[in-house]
C-alpha cells in the first residue's frame, strides 16, 4: 500500500497546476490565473511500489461559473524517458526528494491500475490516509478489459481525453467533471465499465460523478 507522508511539498501541487492547466484545451477557467482549491479524488497502488497515482479533483473560480476538473497525476522519482510533453512540473518532497509530476493519461503505469480498477482487480484508496480504502469511489465492468501494453494514443478535446487501447477499445478520462442527478445516471450509453466519485464544490455542496469510461470500441 503507498504511504501517505506528513511532509512539506514544494512547490504544492496546486501551484504545478495554477501554470499547466490553462495549457489544456479543456480548461475552462477565467482570463487570469486559475483559483484552485482541492475538492476530492483517490488514490490507487502501484504494484511494484514505485510509482505515486492520485486522482485529484480541483475545483476552479476564476471563470463566470465554477469549474471542476479531474487531474490524474503520476509522481516518479526518476524522468520518465519519452514523456516530456507530459510533465507536470518537479516538486521537492521533504521525504522522497525531487518528484517528477506527470499528467498520468501519459503514463502506463497509471493508465493499467486504472483499466485494473475498472475490471475490480484493483481498489481505490484514500486521498490522503495510508492504507485506507475509498469506498466512495464507484465503478462497473460488464465487459472485457483489455490490457494497455506499451504506448496508447492520447488525444484530449474540449471536454477530457481519450485513450486508444488495444483491441480498438477505448477510455474516456473525463476532465471537466459534471454533477450526476442519479447513480443510474453516471454510465454513458455503450459504456462497458466506469469510475465515478464524489468531490466538493465550492459552495460547499458535495457532488457525484463520471470519472471515466471504458467502451469495447471506438465512442459513437
Amino acid at each position: 500500500m503507498a504511504v501517505i507522508h506528513r511532509t512539506t511539498v514544494k512547490p504544492t501541487k496546486l501551484e504545478l497546476l495554477t501554470a499547466w492547466l490553462p495549457t489544456r484545451p479543456w480548461y475552462a477557467g477565467g482570463p487570469g490565473e486559475p483559483v484552485l482549491a482541492k475538492a476530492g479524488g483517490f488514490r490507487l497502488d502501484d504494484p511494484k511500489g514505485e510509482v505515486g497515482i492520485e486522482f485529484m479533483v480541483a475545483t476552479d473560480t476564476s471563470g463566470n461559473l465554477p469549474a471542476a476538473y479531474l487531474v490524474p497525476l503520476t509522481y516518479r522519482g526518476a524522468p520518465l524517458a519519452g514523456a516530456e510533453h507530459a510533465l507536470v512540473g518537479t516538486m521537492e518532497h521533504g521525504v522522497l526528494g525531487t518528484r517528477w509530476a506527470y499528467d498520468g493519461s501519459h503514463d502506463p503505469v497509471l493508465v493499467t491500475q486504472l483499466l485494473a480498477l475498472i475490471e475490480g482487480s484493483a481498489q481505490a484508496q484514500a486521498q490522503s490516509v495510508s492504507d485506507t480504502p475509498d469506498n466512495d469511489v464507484t465503478r462497473s465492468c460488464a465487459g472485457d478489459v483489455p490490457l494497455a501494453s506499451g504506448a496508447v494514443a492520447v488525444d484530449d478535446d474540449e471536454e477530457g481525453t481519450e485513450l486508444s487501447l488495444p483491441k480498438g477499445a477505448t477510455l474516456r478520462l473525463h476532465r471537466v467533471l459534471r454533477p450526476a442527478p442519479e447513480a443510474a445516471s453516471l454510465v454513458p450509453g455503450g459504456a462497458i465499465g466506469h469510475v465515478a466519485g464524489p468531490w466538493q464544490q465550492p459552495d460547499g455542496e458535495r457532488a457525484h460523478g463520471l470519472f471515466a469510461a471504458l467502451y469495447a470500441g471506438a465512442r459513437s
